[in-house]
């Protein structure tokens, strides 16, 4: 795989990224920034790979270094939280490559800057920011998806990065402005597929470009609502509370595997008390095999409305 491609700076998740690898997805400013944060660099990352401790196949953490080894792919070196090195594989599909690079690269950039990653979508509405979170599969793309469709913004799709103001209150910052739908929500939605981009090797999945609905500023985290499908005919929500939440902050935190080898457990822990201690989070139950993204949205803003008439 050849990469001729001039550095550019970027904008996303909070910070100016200048990378050597293409990346369409993000939010163009410029080719020069004195206030670049994050370095995306291509090298050859084999010697360091096999030279590193530990037997997992496909990742390994050494000192400030996290590594990623993606068969077919690339290997990955995630470093002191402000440079990834990406070293692709003879053969592979610049579309696979960039897809670690803003996915897992990104979830343990975010780690080591002591960012917190929820996996799911966040939403700009009235002001605040709501996120979505969930398993793979639970329809969290599809859910902010309804949401646009009623004139919202989206904030983030995948990756949800959380840091906390001087007056202690958490804040989603916004990511790039696209999301990944699978075929048979489009189709819901009353949308085709021609004119977007398969994702790779997910040939029923399509990136969706959302830049006129694109929310660009940060935004105070309001509220969590946690999709989760089940085999019930109807559609309930729950609040999540006590010490549940703190375990559903922690299940869907991205990539939380990384935590224990980062020595990140104890920041992670104080982390999530502080959300659960200023955040509404409830569980979303919904039917396997029907399509309620329209429901839910009534649901959740019916939620955010009452929770505001309540505060008032």
């Amino acid at each position: 795989m050849v990469i001729t491609f001039n550095p550019v700076v970027y904008k996303a998740f909070g910070m100016h990224v200048r990378s050597e690898f293409p990346l369409p997805e993000l939010r163009q400013i410029g080719e020069q920034s004195e206030e670049v944060t994050i370095s995306i660099e291509i090298g050859d990352l084999t010697e360091v790979w096999n030279n590193a401790e530990g037997d997992n196949r496909y990742f390994k953490v050494v000192e400030n270094k996290v590594l990623f080894h993606i068969p077919h792919t690339a290997i990955y070196c995630i470093q002191d939280g402000n440079k990834i090195t990406v070293s692709p594989l003879q053969h592979a599909h610049e579309d696979h490559v960039r897809l670690y690079i803003l996915g897992s690269c990104m979830g343990a950039l975010l780690l080591q800057r002591r960012v917190l990653p929820l996996h799911g979508s966040a939403l700009a509405i009235n002001g605040k920011a709501y996120a979505i979170i969930g398993d793979s599969g639970a329809g969290k793309s599809t859910l902010a998806s309804a949401f646009l469709h009623q004139g919202f913004q989206l904030l983030t799709d995948d990756v949800i990065p959380i840091t906390f103001t001087q007056q202690n209150i958490p804040v989603v910052s916004p990511t790039y402005p696209q999301q990944k739908l699978w075929q048979e929500s489009l189709e819901a939605f009353g949308m085709g597929t021609e004119g977007y981009r398969p994702i790779f090797q997910r040939e029923s999945k399509f990136a969706i470009p959302v830049s006129t609905q694109f929310a660009t500023s940060p935004l105070p985290l309001a509220g969590i609502f946690e999709l989760v499908k089940t085999n019930r005919q109807q559609v309930v929500m729950e609040p999540i509370l006590k010490l549940q939440r703190l375990q559903t902050l922690f299940q869907h935190t991205y990539r939380n595997f990384l935590l224990s080898h980062l020595g990140l457990k104890e920041w992670h822990f104080h982390l999530m008390t502080r959300i659960a201690s200023c955040t509404q989070l409830y569980q979303i139950q919904r039917p396997t095999h029907s399509f309620t993204a329209d429901k839910l949205t009534t649901l959740i803003l019916k939620t955010i409305r009452k929770e505001s008439e309540e505060k008032w």
